[in-house]
């Protein structure tokens, strides 16, 4: 007698609807748990057999990540994010934390030497900027507010010694018919001054910074303040900016990143990122890069159960778990393969 088509349909049906059954029973309730500590038992244990850099290709991450930060940085949702940013600076922490319990002193004692360390870069690099007339321009007002400045302080102190006082007024106006209160009549001199003068003044200036950042005291000075700081309570910006110049510093940056990772530049600095990940980790198995991480097997299972089970359980409740698995597996048992065993 030949097989029944219809009979064969209808028991492929009744073992989709059993498998469907048998799927959702263990993605319920109690059962949730042990199946996915046993899903990530097989995956842990797949990921110890091979390495790394046999499970990816290269090219293909590369594009990856390229494509997605591309795409995803001029996106809504990332302005929104930003918008978000912006919202939770402004309004602070919930409840109020001194600065200090951020970081314990001898790790900003070493931050600070780092970064006074780094002196001789910012030497060259200032130096680097001589040439540029506008900066000479700002570096000379700068000097030429300053020495104004030394200048007022001693008169006024000379003001109460009798005699002494005329005597700094006649260098106290030379100074100001220089500089003046709004350096117009320093314009002038500028003028003159802004190229061989200028750079005189910009390596002025930078030697200046430099022997500040080189000078003990600096750092004695940047830890004590760091001392007073510490006690003061991180609270929102509010309370020193207002809500349109936070955002107008944050979209400026996103429009920043925007335009930077448009550029080939960064797709270049994104492969040379993947490659050096994968020259230092492609060895590892998947396994031992968890190691490495100081991830355990108790953490994935604790973290994968915390985010699944309620995305789960508000599938299964929706009804959208049953028409997921019932669409991954139908082709299956209603294959031709199937129909002729059945049948």
């Amino acid at each position: 007698m030949p097989p029944s088509p219809t009979r064969a349909a209808a028991l492929a049906q009744r073992l989709l609807d059993a498998q469907v059954a048998f799927h959702l029973e263990r993605l319920t309730g109690d059962r949730l748990v042990p199946t996915v500590t046993v899903l990530v038992d097989r995956a842990l244990a797949s990921g110890a057999r091979l390495p790394i850099e046999e499970l990816v290709d290269r090219d293909a991450v590369v594009g990856a990540v390229v494509r997605t930060l591309r795409t995803t940085s001029s996106s809504a949702a990332v302005a929104g994010i930003v918008e978000a940013v912006v919202d939770v600076l402004m309004e602070g922490p919930d409840e109020p934390y001194p600065l200090g319990d951020l970081a314990d002193r001898p790790q900003v004692e070493a931050l600070v030497d780092s970064l006074l360390a780094f002196h001789p870069v910012v030497e060259r690099f200032v130096d680097g900027l001589a040439g540029v007339p506008l900066v000479g321009t700002t570096a000379s007002r700068f000097m030429g507010r300053v020495a104004a400045e030394v200048l007022r302080a001693n008169k006024a102190v000379a003001d109460k010694v009798p005699g002494l006082g005329s005597l700094m007024s006649l260098g106290t106006n030379a100074a100001t018919r220089m500089v003046g209160s709004a350096d117009k009549r320093l314009d002038g001199l500028i003028g003159d001054t802004m190229g061989k003068g200028g750079a005189l003044a910009v390596r002025r200036l930078n030697r200046v910074v430099v022997e500040t950042l080189r000078d003990p005291v600096t750092r004695e000075a940047v830890l004590q303040a760091w001392d007073q700081l510490a006690e003061e309570d991180v609270t929102g910006l509010r309370e020193h900016a207002t809500r349109e110049q936070v955002a107008g510093v944050a979209d400026a940056l996103h429009d920043l990143a925007i335009r930077a990772l448009a550029t080939d530049h960064a797709d270049a600095l994104v492969g040379s990122l993947v490659d050096a990940f994968v020259d230092r980790f492609g060895g590892y198995t998947p396994t031992e890069l968890l190691d490495e991480l100081d991830l355990t097997r108790d953490d994935l299972v604790t973290d994968v159960v915390a985010l699944a089970a309620p995305l789960v359980e508000a599938l299964r409740t929706s009804g959208e778990l049953d028409s997921l698995l019932r669409a991954e597996l139908e082709p299956f048992f209603g294959s031709p393969e199937v129909t002729d065993l059945l049948g």
